[in-house]
């Protein structure tokens, strides 16, 4: 069975085991997220539920929105994601899913977006090595040849400068390595993707042994 838990990216820190090894974490605060809706096989060709992160303010939601969440008994929340699950019924409408989700030694999947760059030369989006900087060379950080003569085109994938960043990432196989369900944190080794603040969906890796 899929589960997962939706959370915020607080920022980075260290802690210590109790040999004396420094393990760098992520800290995120990771729940609590309520089950907005229930999708079985029977109405949607497949089991999942949805689960939501952060209230809305009362001027942020239409009303197709409020009238989503009133289903649940909630109310409109910024953010939504569904898991798949095998077992629907073990879940209820407004039920909280919480950071115990997960114990120390799990391995993760985070999901995250990537922070913006903005626009960016060939150089520093796709790290190149740039030509000699002498005065005669007038070739420092240009993008160098586009390929062959005879196609007449430039084919897809050329590196080339352009908007760096804001995509969609998963970084795969990361250890849980504490849990606080007083407060809603986990504590992962490594870095995850995205700003500070930033929405990260957590799940468990495709890849753990």
């Amino acid at each position: 069975m899929s589960k997962g838990i939706l959370g915020r990216k607080i920022g980075m820190t260290q802690v210590f085991t109790e040999e004396g090894r420094v393990i760098p974490v992520t800290v995120v605060e990771a729940g609590p997220c309520p089950v907005v809706q229930k999708k079985t096989v029977a109405t949607d060709g497949y089991n999942a539920i949805q689960i939501g992160l952060s209230v809305l303010r009362e001027g942020l939601s239409n009303k197709p929105k409020k009238g989503h969440f009133q289903k649940a008994s909630l109310k409109p929340m910024r953010y939504v994601r569904e898991f798949k699950v095998n077992d629907v019924d073990s879940y209820e409408l407004g039920q909280e899913v919480l950071v115990d989700l997960f114990k120390v030694g799990d391995k993760l999947d985070v999901v995250g977006t990537s922070k913006g760059k903005g626009f960016a030369g060939m150089i520093k989006r796709n790290s190149a090595s740039r030509g000699p900087m002498a005065h005669g060379s007038k070739y420092h950080r240009r993008s160098g040849s586009l390929g062959a003569k005879g196609p007449a085109r430039v084919f897809k994938g050329r590196a080339l400068p352009g908007r760096m960043g804001g995509e969609r990432i998963t970084v795969q196989n990361l250890e849980v390595i504490r849990v606080d369900v007083d407060k809603n944190m986990i504590l992962i080794k490594g870095a995850v993707p995205g700003a500070k603040k930033s929405l990260l969906v957590l799940k468990p890796s495709v890849k753990a042994k």
